[in-house]
C-alpha cells in the first residue's frame, strides 16, 4: 500500500470514530470501513488503532473501544484536501436518509444545527433573536436548549454555556427525498435583501466542491449583514439552493404548504425554472428552491461580536422535543 494510500484509510479510521456517539470498537469499525470500500477486517483495524493510540489521535475506554481525541480531530481536519472535498455532502446524504419527518402526521426525526454561546449573551440576546425569526428569515421558530454540562451527540456544551438546536433548511430536503422527490443540495451563499426583498446570491459556495460548510464560513467570516435588514430593509442574509425536477414542481408547493403548517418553513417565493434563481446558476430541466438557513437569528449576534460556535447540520432530534421558546 503506497504512503497515499495509507493517510486515506488512517484518515477513514479517525472518522469512523469521530462520527460515533459512543467509543467503537475493532469489530464495529471493521465493518463501517468495508462500507467505505475497505476490507481490512477486525485485525487490521487493531493494528491501524494501535498506532493511532501511539500517536495520540485516540484513547481506548476501558473494553468499549475507542474515542478520538482532540489531536485525532484536528488530524481530520488537516486531512488530504482531496480526500475532505466529498465530507461534508457525503454527511448531509447520511443526514437526508436518516431523516423521518411527516409532513401529514407533523412527526418523525428532523435534521438540526447546533450552536453554542454563553448562556448571559443569550438571555441578553433573546429580543434580537425573536425579532429575525418572527420577520421569517429562518427556517423554524421551533428549538432545542441544551444546558450547560450536558453532551449533544460527540459535543459537549460548557459549563456556563448553552446549545441551541435549530431546525436545519436540509429537513426539508429529507423530507422531499422521502417523499420520492430527488433533491440535490447544491449551494450554500449569501442572500442580498433590497426593501425587504431577496434580490439575489452575492456568493455561492457549492457543497460538492468544499471541504468545509459553506454556511459555516459565510457565518465565520462575519458577511452578512443582518442587522442591517432589521434596521433598514436591506442587508444580507444566509441561505441555501437545491434543485429538483421540473415534473415535481406542483408536488414540491404542495409539501411546502404541509411543512409551513409544521412550523418548519423558509422557503423563499422564487420557486421556478430557468437558467437562474435568484441569479443562482440552474440546471436543465430543473427547479431551483432557494431557503433560508435556520442559523440567520444566530448569524445577527456574531455580528455583534459575540461568540457563537455553530456545528451545521450535527445531528438528527425528534419533532417532539422542538419547542417555540423565543
Amino acid at each position: 500500500m503506497t504512503e497515499f494510500a495509507t493517510q486515506r484509510l488512517i484518515i477513514g479510521i479517525l472518522k469512523t470514530i469521530y462520527e460515533n456517539n459512543d467509543p467503537i470498537g475493532a469489530r464495529l469499525i471493521a465493518d463501517k470501513m468495508d462500507g467505505r470500500g475497505y476490507s481490512l477486517g477486525e485485525r487490521g483495524v487493531r493494528y491501524h488503532l494501535k498506532i493511532l493510540d501511539a500517536n495520540g489521535f485516540t484513547q481506548r475506554v476501558g473494553y468499549s473501544g475507542r474515542i478520538i481525541t482532540k489531536k485525532g480531530i484536528a488530524e481530520i481536519n488537516n486531512a488530504l484536501v482531496g480526500d475532505r472535498m466529498g465530507f461534508v455532502i457525503s454527511r448531509i446524504h447520511e443526514m437526508l436518509y436518516s431523516t423521518t419527518f411527516d409532513p401529514y402526521k407533523k412527526s418523525g426525526n428532523i435534521i438540526i444545527n447546533l450552536s453554542i454561546m454563553d448562556k448571559d449573551d443569550l438571555d441578553r440576546n433573546k429580543e434580537l433573536i425573536h425579532t429575525v425569526i418572527q420577520k421569517g428569515y429562518t427556517v423554524s421558530p421551533r428549538c432545542h436548549i441544551f444546558e450547560g454540562g450536558e453532551k449533544v451527540s460527540n459535543i459537549a456544551i460548557p459549563q456556563g454555556s448553552v446549545g441551541i438546536a435549530s431546525i436545519c433548511a436540509l429537513t426539508i430536503d429529507g423530507v422531499l427525498l422521502k417523499q420520492g422527490i430527488p433533491i440535490e443540495t447544491k449551494y450554500g451563499g449569501i442572500i442580498q435583501v433590497d426593501n425587504g426583498t431577496p434580490v439575489r446570491f452575492t456568493d455561492l459556495i457549492s457543497y460538492t466542491g468544499t471541504s468545509l460548510d459553506p454556511i459555516t464560513i459565510f457565518m465565520s467570516k462575519r458577511m452578512t449583514d443582518v442587522m442591517g435588514i432589521l434596521d433598514n430593509d436591506s442587508g444580507l442574509l444566509l441561505g441555501n439552493l437545491r434543485e429538483a425536477p421540473i415534473i415535481a414542481h406542483e408536488k414540491i408547493m404542495d409539501i411546502i404548504s404541509l411543512l409551513n403548517g409544521a412550523d418548519i418553513g423558509g422557503v423563499i417565493g422564487h420557486i421556478h425554472a430557468g437558467d437562474t434563481v435568484l441569479s443562482a446558476p440552474i440546471s436543465p430541466g430543473k427547479i431551483g428552491i432557494p431557503i433560508y438557513a435556520g442559523v440567520n437569528p444566530l448569524a445577527v449576534l456574531v455580528e455583534k461580536g459575540i461568540e457563537v460556535t455553530t456545528h451545521p447540520v450535527s445531528l438528527i432530534m425528534d419533532y417532539s422535543e422542538m419547542n417555540t421558546i423565543f
